[in-house]
């Protein structure tokens, strides 16, 4: 089964960039304690759908922010 890549490049962009400043927040200490757990799991979540071009919310949502070629 295929699963069709519905995250758009500027998507993607976004998505690496929030995870990137969340380490970086996270590694600088001006994050800890629960916040850092919970922004260190959603960037994590939003790089790998990043990676990978696909989110499971858009597929359930039948949203696409990928231009067709």
């Amino acid at each position: 089964m295929k699963i069709k890549k519905n995250v758009g490049n500027t998507d993607r962009i976004i998505r690496a960039l929030f995870a990137v400043i969340v380490a970086a927040l996270y590694f600088t200490n001006v994050i800890s304690g629960t916040l850092a757990l919970i922004l260190g799991i959603a960037a994590v979540i939003l790089f790998l759908t990043s990676l990978v071009s696909t989110c499971p919310i858009y597929l359930a949502a039948k949203i696409s922010t990928r231009k067709e070629s």
